[in-house]
Order: structure tokens, then sequence, then C-alpha cells
């Protein structure tokens, strides 16, 4: 579901300049994406239905309608739908088609003269870093940056990662099924990189430089950068209203907001130990949109002993949708603890609020390292180098340094963090990477 609305952002500032879009997307997701739509009259939903694979919960359409290492039949089911896009691609005749897993989708532009792009959801930084060939590195590897790599990086991975990336690497590997279940992870990805006309990644050179001309030698092909690509604001719902209306009831800057995304379910004894709920280590006043950890049925069951008399008044864990945009940039919010996504980031750096990162899988180690070690602007939680598990002690510890002015640490860290938003929200900045890209688009032409 992220990458769609990032699609869509990135359709918003085509549209901008006039260009028509025609956006593919499963049937189901199309009431939470049309109001990110700015431009009805340019860009045209075609929805398309996702055929139910054998294992697939009935319904599935998104990664976050079913359980990570269980991605690969979606996959499968995203391949079924070649036909249709085929016969779309035939009806509409565009100039480019946009992508990302469907990595069969450039030999079918190819029939049709139409160009293929990549546009990768990810960014240049965790491309250059996970992506390794075909086989699965081992651990010890995998903890390493690959040859050539930028050296002035900040990006490792601790023990617990790469064990999760390797993994993830063979997911799919040894499907028994015939046809797209053949194809691992990794291949879909490698495939979806190599056969397209270019590449594109949602980011900038001042951010990401090294990493992105990495990828453009790794691939021997056309890297564009579309820029910051922010996302256009929103107008509120009542619930939203609901919500506002609460944090108005606090000072500025002093609610924490923590939000993991639509995919991440921790273990029980890991959303216990957030900790930022436990006011014996640190007074603080939240707002916790979370998923019920792997399990617990409901939130409600999950929440430590005692949690709603501590917390009376103070705190609030929702586990239904929240307006994370919206929230982000109210005045009471502070600080916010994110697992790393990429619209998450997006959306918090062009905020005033400080930084916290709990990166949960895949590139969202990366970006973790990107911008808290690269950038140093923000702050990740110390966890078990084996495990992975953190402790409440080192949420609040996290927390207090991005938010203690007492911090010499925690003032360097948000000195960088009003560096890189004055940056991003910098006058003509997204217009000349938007211009420069459909500059570069149609040279391929």
């Amino acid at each position: 579901m992220g990458h769609l609305t990032s699609f869509l952002h990135l359709s918003n500032k085509l549209a901008h300049r006039g260009h028509k879009i025609f956006f593919v997307h499963p049937t189901n997701t199309l009431s939470k994406l049309e109001k990110f739509n700015r431009y009805p009259e340019l860009i045209n939903f075609k929805s398309v239905t996702v055929p139910h694979v054998d294992g697939l919960p009935l319904g599935a359409e998104t990664t976050s309608d079913v359980p990570i290492f269980n991605q690969n039949l979606l996959c499968q089911a995203l391949d079924l739908t070649l036909p249709k896009i085929e016969s779309l691609i035939q009806e509409i005749k565009p100039h480019f088609i946009f992508y990302d897993f469907a990595y069969w989708v450039p030999s079918i532009a190819r029939k049709y003269k139409v160009k293929s792009v990549h546009y990768c959801s990810i960014t240049p930084s965790s491309v250059g870093y996970l992506m390794r060939g075909e086989n699965p590195s081992s651990e010890a590897e995998m903890m390493e940056p690959p040859p050539g790599f930028p050296v002035d990086s900040s990006i490792k991975l601790h023990k617990h990662e790469a064990r999760l990336i390797v993994a993830l690497h063979s997911m799919g590997k040894n499907s028994s099924n015939s046809g797209s279940g053949s194809v691992s992870f990794t291949q879909r990805l490698l495939l979806a990189f190599q056969d397209g006309d270019a590449i594109a990644f949602k980011t900038t050179r001042e951010i990401e430089g090294p990493y992105y001309e990495f990828v453009e030698h790794k691939f021997k092909k056309p890297v564009v950068l579309a820029g910051p690509v922010l996302p256009e604001p929103i107008e509120s719902s009542n619930t939203e209203e609901n919500w506002s209306k609460w944090l108005e009831k606090f000072q500025e800057k002093t609610v924490i907001l923590c939000a993991f995304g639509s995919e991440c379910n921790l273990k029980k004894d890991q959303f216990q130990e957030l900790g930022f709920w436990d006011l014996n280590l640190l007074v603080i006043r939240f707002f916790a949109a979370l998923k019920p950890p792997i399990e617990a049925e409901t939130i409600e069951e999950a929440l430590p002993e005692g949690f709603k008399e501590r917390t009376q008044g103070k705190g609030i864990v929702h586990s239904g949708w929240a307006e994370q945009q919206l929230m982000l940039s109210h005045p009471s919010v502070g600080c916010f603890v994110t697992h790393c996504g990429g619209n998450s980031l997006s959306e918090v750096m062009i905020n005033e609020c400080q930084l916290v990162l709990v990166p949960n899988f895949g590139d969202q180690f990366i970006n973790s390292r990107l911008f808290g070690g690269d950038l140093k602007a923000g702050v990740e939680v110390e966890r078990n180098e084996e495990n992975g598990s953190f402790t409440k002690d080192g949420v609040c510890k996290a927390i207090k340094m991005v938010m203690n002015d007492e911090s010499e640490e925690g003032c360097k860290i948000r000195a960088n963090r009003a560096k890189w938003r004055e940056f991003l929200l910098s006058k003509g900045l997204e217009d000349s990477y938007i211009d420069a890209l459909v500059h570069k688009l149609q040279c391929l032409l």
C-alpha cells in the first residue's frame, strides 16, 4: 500500500505539469487512494482484480494483507494480472509505464514500443547495499557493504538483521509451484532493475548522491532522481479532527507519536517494551498507532498490566487508521518513533518533530542507518546484536536524547534535523528535480 501511495504522489507532480496519468491499482484500494488524487481530470484510476492463488487469504491484494514470508504467493497473484496489464497498454498506448515488482512489464512494454521505468520505492542506499546478485549472501557477507560501496557510508547490518535479509532473499526460491512461484524475491527484484529502460528514485543527490551513482554503475542504465516528492497536504476527516482536539490539550512539542506502519506486528514482549508509556521511566504524553502484536488479537489484551490506570488522560494506543501525515504536523507532537518506512520518513522530514528510529525489516534497516548515521538526523534505539530485541530503557534513552535540551548530542541531532528540513522545503528544489526527471524521460523517447 505504501508503494501505491508513493506512486500516486509522483503522479500528482507529473499531472501538475499537464501529463495524463493512468493509475493501475488493486480494486479495493481505491477508497484509500482517491483522497490523494489532486488532479482527477488528468489522473484516471484503472482497477485490476487480483486473482486468487491457493494459500492466499480471500481478497488479499497488498502486502499488508499477508505475512511477510507468504508474500511470494501475492507475487504470483500479481503475475497473473499480466494479460490485463497488456490489454491496458494496447488500449492506452502510453509513452511510459512505471512499475516496481512486476518484473515482466518491460518485456510487454517493448512489444508496443512503450518505455518502461522501474520507479523504486526504496532508496538507492538500500538497493546498493541489499542487492547482491541472485544467490543470497551469507550472514557474515551481508553484515558488510558490497565491494565498491561508498566508503564514507554509515551503513552496515547487525547480525540479526543480516539473518532476516538472507531469509528474504531466499523467499520463493524453493517453491514447488510452477510459473512465477519459481522466481525468488531476489530474482524478481534483479529482473525489475535489469530489464527496464531506466530506474527512478524518490531522493536527491544531496542526500544520496554516492549511492545512486553506485546503483547506476551496478545496473549500467540511466538512473533519474525525482527529488523529495513531498506528499500533498490532505484534508482532515471527522476522525482526525477528534485526534486533533485530543492533541490540543498538550503543550507544543510534548507528545510522542509512535507508528509502525500497516505491516509491522511486534512480538508481545517487544510491544510492551516500547516503554514510553511506562511513566516510571519517562513522564510524557503519547499517541501510538500500532497493530496488535503477533500473540494477541486485540491491542487491549496486549497492553501491560495497570496500563490504563497509569496513562489515564496522558496517552492513547490505537489499532485503527490514523492519518499520520496530519498528526506529524500538529504543533503538540515533538517526537516520532518510527519503523523507518520510506513514506513515514518522507513525511517526518518536512515536519519539526524529532526522530527515533526502530527499524523492523528489510530496507528499514538501511533507512535507519542513512537517517541516523549518514544524515545524523535521528537516534536509533539500541538493540541486542544477536536477536534484535530492545528494552524500555533503550527506547526511553533515545527519546530523551532527541527531546532533552541539555543533551549535547541531542542538540547536534536537532540542528541536523532542522537543516535537512530547511533543505527539503527550500524554494524550487522539488520543481527542479521533477522538471529534470521529465526532461530525461523525454530524451528516452
